[in-house]
């Protein structure tokens, strides 16, 4: 009887699954699904690379990355609706705002969403999170502090590149 009970004690997961709920397996499906839609519908023909509506809603000018980012929101909706843990939608929200400034950028943010596919890291964030009610959260905190991190260090410099630049122009044209 001993020996049982060490077998299930090691046997057991750490991870505790939810019990089955229709209600929360929908909402999954439709984050998957909606992420497909947004990342990986259309396969480039003679590659194994898919691009989905988010990088070609990202080719109209100035509207496009908007409409991206609003239907992208969805999943993070369906994240706030399955009472998701906070930093899980602080990773989600990151990821829609990384996609937005870098697909800002005409072309390369384009090639970026084809890349970096934030819907599809959102849907795969939700389903975990939805069926782990016991996630560790450090090392959410840590990429969370270093996304914030990386984040302002590229700000900087992005600020310190334009002053330089002004400051070149300024040169060249005042003779100096």
């Amino acid at each position: 009887m001993e020996f049982s009970s060490v077998r299930n004690t090691e046997s057991e997961s750490r991870v505790q699954f939810l019990p089955r709920d229709e209600t929360r397996e929908h909402l999954i499906t439709i984050a998957d699904i909606l992420a497909k839609v947004m990342d990986a519908t259309i396969r480039i023909p003679g590659t194994s690379w898919y691009i989905g509506l988010d990088p070609l809603l990202g080719l109209i000018p100035g509207i496009g990355d908007v409409l991206a980012n609003l239907i992208g929101t969805i999943i993070l909706g369906l994240a706030t609706r399955l009472q998701l843990p906070r930093i899980v939608l602080a990773r989600m929200s990151l990821n829609l705002l990384i996609n937005g400034t870098v697909g800002a950028v005409p072309i390369v943010g384009d090639l970026f969403s084809v890349w970096f596919r934030s819907h599809s890291r959102n849907a795969a964030l939700l389903r975990d999170a939805a069926m782990k009610p016991d996630r560790e959260t450090h090392a959410d905190w840590f990429y969370v502090a270093g996304i914030i991190g990386g984040t302002v260090a590229l700000l900087l410099l992005m600020i310190a590149f334009i002053i330089w630049l002004v400051y070149q122009l300024w040169m060249m044209v005042s003779g100096g």
